[in-house]
């Protein structure tokens, strides 16, 4: 048996106290080098990681996505449902010694609208203006009464504030070196090497425990961040896959801690995004063809030892707003041949881009081989994930291989992704029907009409497959014995603070 922690055992036993024996410096060997560390326009999810420790949010969500506070210490929605007032943490700064106040809240939350590339925008669109009420109060005025979709997104990037200050003097290059209210401050960053951060000296939890000083190393192989972690360069190695971890079972000096992921892993199909888009934007049918030629069940099985889900929507099977009616399809080659000669392109050649992370390749490879059983040639192009992500917004792709972290409100999984204007709609995807039921789904807090909206709205994706939803994961984070307090969390972003070295 591998050497798992459940979630619901992993609580650790928490080390010195803050300010107390000196901590030395953690090193997590995270899966990729980040895009701009830049809460309004960072995508990739290796990103999260660092921005997590520099870059304190008004909420955080719990193991069990329950909202908690951290910059707001508590909240207040208006009988009507259309405002939402904040009263803010005192005593707090940024690391460039500014303030931390009603009024950087309100220029953060501006900039996340206003930003040149912002990917906070979506998350946001609820939210019509904010009100400076007094130094340490804020009143949200919404559009309309989605109080608890944005509260929720205010526990993601989209509520990590930063100095105006810093900002404004940086413009466009804040993602180089963010100054935010976090409990580490940013040192420096050798790009494809390591980001720095450090423990800021006047964070507003005195009482914190923490590393003095914590280097994220960027490890696309995940075996060579099992080789770091084992002859412990590294304390703690995210994303390690299910093939992995029987090097990990005799080894007495390494923990392997998991936890159920909000994600999925997703082949983008590009349908509307530039001349690239020409093929299989055209017909439905070919796109229906691809996915009638891969068989999930037993890709899960073969590559990841059935530890992640075979899934097809944003939402895992055991999610009570999957679409039971389209569950995940059996393999159908001989369907998947008719639909190519219906749609007139009956030895149909695409190119997927594929980053060169170990789990993707293979999966690559593995569907590469199923579909040319069904005439379908899938050439595949390595590409680093930054690039590949780069090129998808550009439209130079026909189809593109990432996932996504996943968020505790369905409405993360989907808007952004599929709506007509969603910022990360690579595809450029568009369909009217669909658009008014994800704006409805957003406007209610009915949980059943909610799970029916849903409902209806993976229905039309499970249709028109803008892009093939694979498999749903578990997170395997491997943990040096030497680390305490390590708690993994569903949105897989790993929290610092509490964590101490022994």
């Amino acid at each position: 048996m591998h050497k798992l922690r459940l979630l619901a055992v992993i609580a650790l036993a928490t080390g010195w106290a803050f300010g107390a024996a000196a901590q030395g410096t953690l090193r997590i060997g995270i899966n990729e080098d980040p895009d701009a560390l830049d809460p309004a326009t960072n995508r990739l999810a290796s990103g999260r990681q660092p921005l997590t420790a520099i870059c304190d949010k008004l909420f955080d969500v719990s193991t069990d996505l329950d909202l908690v506070p951290q910059l707001a210490e508590s909240y207040v929605v208006a009988p009507d449902g259309m405002s939402v007032t904040l009263k803010l943490r005192p005593g707090v700064t940024f690391h460039d010694g500014e303030p931390m106040n009603a009024e950087a809240v309100r220029f953060t939350l501006e900039r996340n609208v206003t930003r040149t590339g912002s990917l906070r925008r979506s998350e946001l669109t609820a939210l019509d203006h904010a009100e400076v009420v007094d130094p340490l109060t804020l009143r949200l005025v919404l559009k309309e009464p989605q109080s608890s979709l944005l509260l929720i997104n205010l526990a993601e990037r989209a509520g990590m504030i930063v100095s105006p200050k810093a900002s404004e003097a940086l413009g466009d290059r804040f993602g180089t070196a963010p100054v935010c209210a976090g409990p580490y401050r940013f040192v420096e960053r050798v790009p494809q090497g390591r980001i720095v951060v450090e423990r800021y000296a006047n964070y507003w939890d005195r009482a914190m425990q923490g590393p003095d000083r914590i280097e994220y190393m960027p490890i696309t192989d995940s075996t060579v961040r099992i080789s770091a972690l084992r002859s412990g360069e590294l304390q703690i190695a995210e994303r390690l896959t299910p093939t992995d971890l029987p090097q990990l079972d005799a080894d007495p000096n390494v923990n392997v801690v998991s936890a159920p992921d909000l994600g999925y892993h997703v082949i983008r199909l590009n349908t509307n995004n530039g001349p690239h888009g020409a093929l299989l934007g055209r017909d439905v049918r070919i796109r229906q063809a691809i996915n009638l030629a891969i068989d999930r069940n037993a890709m899960v099985h073969a590559l990841f030892e059935d530890k992640y889900t075979a899934g097809n929507q944003f939402v895992n099977p055991s999610n009570p707003n999957y679409d039971t009616s389209h569950p995940v399809p059996e393999r159908d080659v001989a369907a998947s041949r008719r639909l190519l000669r219906a749609a007139g392109v009956p030895n149909l050649t695409f190119t997927l881009l594929v980053p060169p992370e170990r789990e993707r390749q293979e999966a690559a490879q593995f569907i590469q081989a199923m579909l040319s059983e069904a005439g379908i040639t899938m050439n595949l192009e390595t590409q680093e994930n930054a690039t590949m992500l780069q090129n998808g917004r550009r439209g130079q792709f026909e189809a593109l291989f990432t996932f996504w972290s996943g968020r505790p409100h369905p409405d993360g999984n989907v808007f952004t992704h599929y709506s007509c204007t969603g910022p990360q709609n690579d595809s450029k995807y568009c369909n009217a029907a669909l658009d008014e039921i994800l704006v409805k789904a957003r406007q209610t807090d009915d949980a059943a009409e909610r799970q029916r909206l849903y409902r209806s709205a993976n229905a039309i994706l499970a249709e028109e497959l803008p892009s093939l939803i694979l498999w749903h994961r578990r997170t395997f984070t491997g943990v040096s014995t030497r680390v305490r307090g390590f708690v993994p969390h569903p949105d897989s972003t790993i929290r610092v603070r509490g964590i101490t070295l022994q």
